[in-house]
């Protein structure tokens, strides 16, 4: 563990040599523009852990943005799940915001969490630090990208999966979520951290196999990297780049189309000979907008594709709430009580 007595550290002195060895202009071009583009007061929460790579970020944003300092939130989320070590994580990120004039935000998970899995685990956290801040930035690096890639391409994901983390990332109600480290490897910001003589806290659960995420890390990407003979990490994140553009034109494309029609329903006929992607995005989005609490499998989304694609007058099971009627050139959710049968739920 990368740790010391923080009475022993200058921190502020120690953000100002991290700045030297990564001068803004290594950070996120985007990110960068969009943190400089907001208003003077904004409140600037940062997910901090304690670990080198959120020590980094906050570092970095105390030094570079000097006006920003009074706005500038650490934000450290106990998920009380490794004991003393946890309170120990709370006390070193206390005492690192207390050296830098800044404020201090913990939170805690309530309850008791024997087994949990990652995905519960980073919707607390997220949850906890949406409360805090509008503008919330994350320590999330190149390394961090190659490892999100291979996990969504494990589970089919498309371009939006694919395209995460990103850079800027709008939220609802005018939020917004921040990733100005993703040019970096980690070993960067171990090394730089090394050299300014800054000790960071090591989170033992990220040793174990429990975690998807942690064998990606731990088994996959060595034996990927050293396969391919290049740097693969770099290459990843390259394709991240790649996949966002075309994800943002697809969306775009979609954003042109006139697709509302009377009653909540889908136009299908802006859709007719659109390339497939488009009508994939466009199902989704009536889905998420017409029936939020629906599960479909995918099998069942495939098989609505399909007859959406063919345009034919059909229905299809939406859930025991009612169906998907294709009829007239519009796609309409018809709820059960209003019609004259029942569809049985799709299989998960």
């Amino acid at each position: 563990m990368r740790t010391r007595s923080n009475n022993k550290i200058d921190w502020p002195a120690a953000a100002e040599a991290l700045a030297r060895a990564i001068p803004k202009a290594r950070l996120h071009p985007r990110v960068v523009v969009a943190a400089d583009a907001m208003a003077p007061r904004a409140v600037w929460g940062v997910g901090f852990s304690g670990g080198a790579d959120s020590l980094s970020l906050l570092l970095l944003l105390w030094a570079h943005w000097p006006r920003r300092r009074a706005w500038l939130r650490g934000l450290h989320f106990d998920h009380r799940l490794r004991g003393a070590a946890s309170r120990a994580d709370a006390t070193f990120c206390r005492q690192v915001c207390e050296a830098l004039g800044m404020r201090y935000v913990g939170g805690e998970w309530p309850g008791r969490h024997p087994s949990v899995s990652e995905a519960e685990a980073r919707e607390a956290r997220l949850g906890f630090l949406g409360q805090k801040a509008r503008v919330l930035w994350f320590g999330h690096h190149q390394d961090d990208v190659a490892e999100s890639m291979l996990m969504r391409l494990a589970r089919g994901s498309g371009a939006g999966g694919l395209a995460a983390p990103r850079p800027v990332q709008p939220q609802p109600e005018g939020r917004i979520h921040l990733r100005p480290l993703l040019d970096l490897k980690k070993s960067e910001l171990v090394a730089a951290l090394v050299a300014a003589g800054v000790p960071w806290r090591e989170d033992a659960s990220n040793e174990s196999e429990d975690f998807f995420r942690n064998r990606i890390r731990r088994e996959v990407l060595p034996a990927w990297t050293e396969a391919a003979r290049r740097d693969a990490v770099a290459g990843a994140a390259r394709a991240r780049e790649l996949i966002e553009e075309d994800d943002a034109a697809i969306e775009a494309w979609l954003g042109e189309l006139p697709l509302r029609a009377p009653r909540g329903g889908l136009a299908l006929g802006p859709l007719a000979g659109k390339p497939r992607a488009l009508l994939r995005r466009a199902l989704h989005r009536w889905l998420r907008a017409a029936v939020p609490e629906l599960d479909l499998s995918r099998a069942g989304f495939e098989a609505l594709l399909t007859s959406v694609e063919l345009g034919k007058p059909t229905r299809h099971s939406l859930g025991r709430e009612g169906f998907g009627v294709i009829g007239d050139g519009v796609l309409r959710f018809a709820r059960v009580g209003k019609t004259r049968g029942k569809m049985k739920r799709p299989a998960n």
